[in-house]
């Protein structure tokens, strides 16, 4: 796989808490020049981003981010109000102590709410498999299936852990084929990309390979 088609799967990321509008003008600067599939940004710079890039890149943005506590009614008006904004991608983060309780019935209601507020964008749900065990990622799969969900996504990043060839793999297999795969946190090198496309993630999330692309071709690439 050639680097091209590995940038165009790359959510370009930046999310840390102290993030300054410079930086995410050169995270969106970066994504459309190497063509990635999106730059993921914190919420409140959303409208200045899609002002900023407008149709050379699509911006994504994060809900209930990094905890997935909130209410629904709270991840419901994030939805809305980053859509309103110019997202045109939503990564939300389940309600992790639902899972936990076996709440699933709440947990689907939410995550079709959130898909509703979506009004026809994106949505990735981060499950956090680090904090999983197998029973609840496979439940997790068959839930995100039924939700109208167009991703499920590994992890936020901000956790104990991260993407893994296993849980890629495990993921891929048990949601619906119209669901795709987002591998996210801990993507540390080219290698790690390649594999986790070829084990069936369609998208990575990453600060990480456009810098390694840059490494390797430098700069006119």
């Amino acid at each position: 796989m050639d680097y091209k088609e590995i940038l165009r799967r790359c959510d370009h990321t930046l999310l840390k808490q102290d993030a300054t509008w410079d930086q995410i003008k050169t995270i969106c600067d970066e994504a459309a020049h190497y063509g990635c599939a999106s730059a993921c940004i914190p919420p409140a710079y959303v409208k200045r981003a899609a002002a900023y890039a407008g149709d050379k890149l699509t911006i994504c943005t994060v809900i209930g981010f990094p905890n997935g506590y909130a209410t629904t009614a709270v991840k419901v008006f994030e939805t809305e109000d980053a859509v309103r904004n110019g997202a045109g991608e939503i990564d939300m983060v389940v309600n992790l102590g639902w899972v936990k309780d076996g709440r699933w019935e709440d947990v689907l209601d939410e995550l079709m709410a959130v898909k509703r507020a979506c009004h026809g964008k994106v949505l990735k749900v981060i499950i956090e498999t680090c904090l999983l065990t197998q029973e609840e990622k496979i439940k997790l799969c068959q839930l995100v299936s039924l939700s109208g969900a167009d991703f499920i996504k590994t992890s936020t990043g901000f956790s104990t852990g991260g993407a893994t060839r296993e849980d890629v793999d495990l993921l891929r297999r048990n949601v619906d084929a119209r669901v795709k795969v987002k591998a996210a946190g801990g993507i540390a090198s080219l290698e790690d990309a390649q594999d986790f496309l070829s084990l069936g993630a369609d998208r990575l999330g990453t600060s990480r390979v456009v810098k390694l692309v840059q490494g390797q071709q430098g700069e006119g690439y």
